[in-house]
């Protein structure tokens, strides 16, 4: 359905009260997985609704889904990531199109194509409250070298400057980008802090810790990921525990840092790794597991899958880096662990395979107190609908 379309198909239904709020994600899969229980309590507050994200395989599904809420969805042609010019003018231009078409009250934009391209396009045509959400800075952000990563991080630096100038509130997920983003000068405006994009307690909910010594990671399947980490550990920690398991589930990515089908081939038979692959039933996976793994170096906002993971009662190892670090406290409901280094990972398993049961359900018990604390979606959400007025 063209843009124009959907707005003139809902214009006539739409409540004296409510107001315009336009959704811009990164993918449509992203609409309901993250941002799904925000959408409908929009529409519960009797909001007219319009979620726009570029378009993946789940697409025809999220239309239904969104339908059935009561809310119209628009496909764009953003690619996740990459920098290819005119792809990238081609998507801007088509977020300016929409926001003309649809003149939002309100819009709130995840990630960083819809948040740049998002600001930019209220700056021009204005009139329009804009709360961007920092979910995770990513690739361009990541400390390592290289040329290009370098070029196109010096690039994202200054279109985030130019976008925010726009906002009305940024909205960070960790202390971590938003003193970075602070003391490189990328906002003017206020800032805030939410806990995350939050987790549904009802669809994870907590499981018994299985007998067997089961690892799980559930990620991209790309370097940044710590995947390679997470092989070599496993790899360290077969030949003394050989009852134990190490799941990885994920699709494979295409890209200069994605895993290879022959590597994770290779890592199957030498029988350090049971790959899953993309799984549909999460909480089953996580209820199968005894700890969760995300040895993420990627500069996340809070990853999404340790969440569901807490709120299951896993205990968790994870890096000590921004968004990972603020899920665990260390030696209570997990272990934090040094960033890219196999070793340390081997070591926080090693401490997880030898711990008695009363200490692994020590763990999980706080691994779920603290995501009943703290990420419950239903807590976020409220701090959402309060920073946008809506």
């Amino acid at each position: 359905m063209q843009v124009t379309e959907a707005i003139d198909k809902d214009e006539s239904a739409m409540p004296a009260v409510s107001r315009r709020v336009l959704i811009l994600g990164g993918t449509s899969r992203s609409l309901i997985n993250f941002r799904g229980p925000l959408l409908q309590r929009l529409r519960q507050r009797g909001h007219w609704v319009l979620a726009a994200a570029g378009a993946d395989a789940a697409i025809d599904d999220v239309r239904t889904s969104l339908e059935a809420m009561g809310i119209t969805y628009t496909s764009l042609a953003l690619a996740r990531g990459g920098v290819n010019p005119w792809e990238d003018w081609h998507s801007a231009r088509q977020i300016r199109d929409l926001l003309m078409a649809f003149r939002p009250d309100v819009l709130i934009a995840y990630t960083a194509k819809p948040v740049i391209y998002g600001g930019l396009a209220v700056g021009r045509i204005g009139g329009i409250r804009f709360f961007p959400m920092i979910t995770g800075l990513g690739y361009a952000f990541a400390d390592t070298g290289g040329l290009r990563r370098s070029l196109v991080h010096l690039a994202q630096r200054q279109l985030y400057r130019r976008a925010l100038m726009h906002a009305t509130t940024t909205i960070f997920q960790n202390p971590d980008d938003q003193r970075l983003f602070a003391r490189l000068g990328l906002v003017t405006q206020g800032t805030v802090r939410v806990h995350g994009s939050g987790v549904d307690l009802l669809r994870f909910p907590p499981a018994p810790l299985p007998p067997k010594p089961v690892f799980l990671m559930l990620a991209r399947l790309v370097a940044d990921k710590g995947v390679r980490e997470y092989a070599a550990a496993a790899r360290q920690l077969r030949p003394r525990f050989p009852l134990a398991r190490f799941q990885l589930a994920g699709a494979l990515e295409t890209g200069p840092r994605a895993i290879s089908r022959d590597e994770l081939a290779a890592w199957q038979n030498e029988g350090i790794i049971d790959y899953l692959g993309r799984v549909s039933d999460v909480p089953a996976a996580l209820a199968g597991c005894r700890c969760y793994v995300l040895p993420s170096f990627y500069r996340e906002g809070i990853p999404r899958s340790v969440l569901e993971a807490m709120a299951t009662g896993r205990p968790i190892i994870t890096t000590d880096a921004p968004g990972c670090r603020e899920t665990v406290e260390d030696g209570k409901n997990g272990y934090l662990v040094a960033p890219r280094s196999a070793a340390a990972l081997a070591t926080a398993m090693t401490r997880i395979l030898e711990a008695d049961p009363a200490k692994l359900e020590a763990m999980a018990a706080r691994s779920l107190a603290r995501a009943r604390e703290l990420y419950d979606v239903d807590k976020v959400d409220r701090d959402i609908l309060q920073i946008t007025g809506l």
